[in-house]
């Protein structure tokens, strides 16, 4: 199989290639449902030490920056209690933790979660978390830009390897609320 965009050697349906995700990414994996069919969910093995954005589009290819999309988690606060949401916006830009993402979860102080918080409230890999699996509580923020993409590069909830499916399918993820503007900057 040839992935949709970039030059991998080793491009499958996700569905089929299960045992290479953390098990939250290969449940929703197999339970994958709303408008994009999940054939459209395309897994490609990549070495774990390229992960990093920066490394993976110059070892893969620059072009790669503008489809690619990172997924990070931020803890609010506000008051006593805290929470935790997921922020998804194009590798090319930051999550604008301070402005958009602390007055769309209505907290006080927002920002990026610990990473041991990350990893055990994800079940999955710093450096590879990915919208796909996580806690269908937590609001997901997607930047409305990531939709426009025709095709996105996800992590795939680990350091090895990545997802690519179609921008519109982050529409139908649990918890999703689309954000203009979430994204500013250069990263």
């Amino acid at each position: 199989m040839r992935a949709p965009i970039g030059d991998f050697d080793d491009a499958r349906l996700a569905a089929d290639c299960l045992e290479l995700l953390p098990q939250p990414v290969a449940d929703a994996v197999r339970a994958w449902h709303g408008d994009v069919p999940a054939e459209q969910l395309i897994h490609v093995d990549t070495a774990p030490e390229i992960a990093d954005t920066a490394v993976f589009v110059e070892y893969y290819g620059r072009e790669l920056l503008d489809v690619s999309a990172n997924c990070v988690v931020v803890a609010g606060k506000r008051g006593g209690e805290s929470m935790l949401a997921a922020c998804v916006v194009l590798s090319s830009t930051r999550v604008d933790v301070n402005g958009v993402v602390r007055k769309q979860l209505g907290v006080r102080k927002a920002s990026f979660a610990p990473m041991e918080t990350a990893v055990s409230e994800t079940g999955m890999e710093y450096g590879g978390i990915t919208p796909i699996g996580l806690p269908a509580a937590w609001p997901l923020l997607v930047d409305s830009a990531v939709l426009d993409r025709e095709w996105v590069l996800i992590g795939s909830g680990a350091r090895r390897g990545k997802i690519i499916l179609p921008g519109k399918a982050f529409a139908d993820l649990p918890g999703v609320v689309i954000v203009d503007g979430l994204g500013r900057g250069q990263s």
